[in-house]
């Protein structure tokens, strides 16, 4: 007996709604997407920040930064 996914087993759940409540469940999955990016976004921004306040990171151009990059 083939056991069904549990991803399969929600498509099959939504396929059973109404179109309507189909079209909301995927406005509730774009919006909670959209807050989970915006939140890994915010973390990533307080690191960058942290690590500016701590001296760990560094300016100059391109070019600097290769040759920083080579040098290594």
């Amino acid at each position: 007996m083939m056991q069904t996914s549990p991803l399969n087993q929600v498509l099959q759940q939504i396929a059973a709604l109404s179109m309507e409540d189909q079209s909301m469940v995927v406005q509730m999955v774009m919006k909670r997407l959209h807050e989970s990016k915006r939140s890994q976004l915010l973390e990533r921004i307080h690191e960058a920040e942290d690590n500016y306040q701590a001296g760990r990171v560094t300016t100059g151009t391109v070019a600097q930064l290769m040759r920083q990059v080579q040098d290594d």
